[in-house]
């Protein structure tokens, strides 16, 4: 994330970890400052195995081991594309044989009588809610049964705001007191750009893509739009505030980025960065409150960005004694939820499912077994954070609708433990067990769900590299999460190596996957295995256990894997974040759309992005024959890449010249 409103300019918060709990693995590795140094990863040698070798059986495994490589081998058939490193690169590349075209902008009309983006960012707060908000991030194609490959709905998530929606930029004051000041009519602009699109799409008579506007579909979400809490927390005293007194309802959505799908066919929005959104100004109150300082809310004058607590009082979650509930001290409680929404029906209110736990949660992606079992896993998207999953109650039955619709308020939620020998367990978090107890400080299970990173420390989870997008193999089932970087990994004293993330200064991330055990997504066992480390290809004798700076990919090189998706024919789509300004990055240039062979693990580089860009979000009809990808905060003037627009996050249309399957 970049270009948001903070007391520094521009920077980002998001990576700043809080996880003081110091867990370490099953098979702790110590190490000190001087190891970090080039080759001081030598030294790892004879305690960590190289990734290939990572799975080797202990002599008494619980689980037993099944091989990695019984998938399907999919045919990736493009010439990749070179890495992008000339200056002002301002465009989307794409193997030869292949098209891209903007599809769909940042202010975009999208609800009935939504005037069209003023190239000068002249619109409204009003009209931006009626247009597509920034930062295209994680979405999803909806296919109508009668023309399931011709005609369907994209939703598309709105992660968070950058300077450009104000013509000149953000207008911030600062008082006596210190603290920040907002005009309300930009706030409201910046909440209105924030949430989510649901736009109608469908082929023309020549078979192109075209978005249908208006639409009855279309809609747009915001940072203000009423939505219900379901689950083991609504209406407990901890989701009370003084504007919502039964704890039933809350306005808006925040920083959504990935997302998941459900099998009854709705969308499930991952609210991840909102605790940079609220300021808590009582520094005793937030190091008292563990669900405020364990998540990083601010503790000064201000929010960590935008500042809205200046204009919009529910976003200054400092204790007000006098008022009921504390004023909006519990408004944080509020977010960092899974929030369901149903696409087809416009008039729908969507849902925050609180049974899945409150995280900085990136995506929540579904396996389903042939028994109805299902899982829903997620990340935790900050340095040395942990990787959950949701396991509901029931089972999913096609022919009991309404009975599949209440699936996601009961169920159990665990968390990732990654031993050295590549086995797993995954440890429940129920409120009454060992470390979660009313004596441990959890007073319900509710008070569990609302502080689940406290649940997680308590049963010595993993500490991980920034864990972000979940992709689950549908052919074999197996799991595999993007871990983006930790450049303090073994420097920070809480977050010691471990074989799930064996790098010292880990600027380049991995991709990490697993199987449950018996293929079953309610296992409490699985095996793992590290699938690639990202970063430069190695000189002959040197390799990533010398010098960080080196992977083991197998093709083309990239570094931070963020976003993660297969295809219907089980390619593995990585796309990345890094930033192509730093220097660490110098080789890697823009970033990237790669395919990966989950069988031989090569990697080919299938688009370029243009300078300042991330690369996210990614969806297909079922036919495979079109690609939908984002590109988000574009650094210069894409789409019009004309050296002089305004940026505008953009989905991106790809289409393969004899309409054959994308990736074949």
């Amino acid at each position: 994330m970049t270009d948001v409103i903070n007391s520094d300019g521009v920077f980002d918060v998001d990576d700043v970890p809080v996880n003081t709990s110091g867990n370490p693995d099953l098979n702790q590795v110590g190490r000190s400052r001087r190891q970090v140094l080039k080759g001081g990863l030598g030294l790892l040698a004879g305690h960590l195995a190289a990734p290939s070798l990572l799975t080797a059986c202990a002599s008494e495994p619980a689980a037993p081991r099944v091989p990695f490589t019984n998938s399907p081998r999919p045919e990736i058939g493009f010439a990749p594309v070179p890495v992008a490193l000339e200056p002002g690169y301002d465009r989307v590349d794409v193997p030869r044989g292949y098209r891209a075209r903007a599809f769909f902008s940042w202010g975009d009309p999208v609800e009935a009588g939504a005037p069209e983006w003023h190239p000068g960012a002249e619109n409204t707060w009003e009209e931006q809610a009626l247009q597509a908000g920034q930062n295209h991030d994680g979405m999803h194609y909806f296919p109508f049964p009668e023309a399931p490959n011709d005609h369907g709905l994209l939703v598309i998530n709105h992660e968070y705001i950058n300077s450009t929606l104000h013509p000149n930029g953000p207008s911030v004051t600062q008082g006596v007191d210190g603290q920040k000041r907002r005009p309300l009519e930009e706030v409201r602009k910046e909440q209105a750009g924030h949430g989510l699109s649901i736009i109608e799409i469908r082929k023309d008579a020549q078979g192109e893509w075209q978005r249908v506007y208006p639409s009855n579909y279309n809609r747009r979400l915001t940072a203000y739009t009423p939505m219900a809490i379901s689950g083991p927390c609504a209406g407990g005293e901890a989701m009370k505030t003084k504007d919502d007194p039964s704890g039933q309802e809350v306005l808006g959505t925040l920083n959504n980025c990935s997302m998941g799908v459900t099998p009854w066919g709705t969308y499930l929005i991952a609210e991840e960065n909102w605790k940079n959104y609220f300021a808590n100004r009582d520094p005793g109150d937030h190091g008292r409150r563990r669900e405020h300082h364990r998540y990083g809310i601010a503790s000064g004058a201000n929010s960590h960005y935008n500042y809205w607590e200046s204009a919009d009082p529910r976003f200054d979650a400092t204790l007000r004694a006098d008022e009921p509930h504390g004023g909006y001290v519990n408004e944080p409680n509020r977010f960092g939820w899974v929030v369901e929404v149903d696409p087809f029906d416009p008039t729908s209110k969507p849902v925050k499912r609180t049974a899945l736990g409150r995280l900085v949660r990136e995506g929540c992606t579904c396996a389903q077994h042939a028994d109805g079992s299902l899982a829903f896993y997620s990340g935790d998207d900050t340095r040395g954070e942990y990787v959950y999953k949701f396991v509901p109650e029931g089972r999913f039955n096609v022919d009991n609708p309404q009975a599949n619709r209440q699936l996601l308020d009961k169920g159990t939620v665990y968390v990732a433990v990654y031993s050295e020998e590549g086995r797993g367990e995954w440890r429940p978090l129920i409120w009454g067990r060992p470390g979660l107890a009313e004596t441990d400080g959890f007073q319900s299970q509710a008070d569990v769900l609302i502080n689940l990173r406290s649940a997680a420390d308590a049963v010595g989870a993993t500490p991980m590299d920034r864990p972000e997008w979940v992709a689950v193999n549908p052919h074999t089932g197996d799991g595999y999460v993007s871990l983006t970087n930790n450049v303090e990994r073994a420097v920070d004293p809480e977050q010691p190596l471990n074989p799930a993330n064996p790098r010292p200064v880990n600027v380049h991330g991995q991709i990490l996957r697993w199987r449950e055990r018996d293929g079953h997504p309610g296992a409490t066992e699985f095996n793992w295995e590290l699938f690639l480390l990202a970063g430069e290809q190695s000189p002959p004798g040197e390799s990533w256990k010398t010098d960080h700076e080196y992977g083991t990919i197998n093709g083309d090189i990239f570094s931070c894997p963020d976003g993660l998706w297969f295809d219907k024919d089980g390619r593995l789509w990585i796309e990345t974040d890094f930033g192509d300004d730093e220097a660490p990055y110098d080789a890697m240039g823009t970033n990237q759309l790669l395919c990966a062979d989950p069988v031989t693990r090569e990697v080919k580089r299938f688009l370029t992005g243009p300078t300042g860009c991330e690369i996210t979000g990614i969806t297909a009809p079922p036919d495979g024959k079109s690609l939908w990808i984002n590109v988000q905060h574009p650094g210069l003037s894409y789409p019009a890449s004309d050296g002089k627009a305004r940026p505008r996050s953009t989905t991106v249309l790809i289409t393969k010249d004899d309409g054959g399957i994308i990736g074949s």
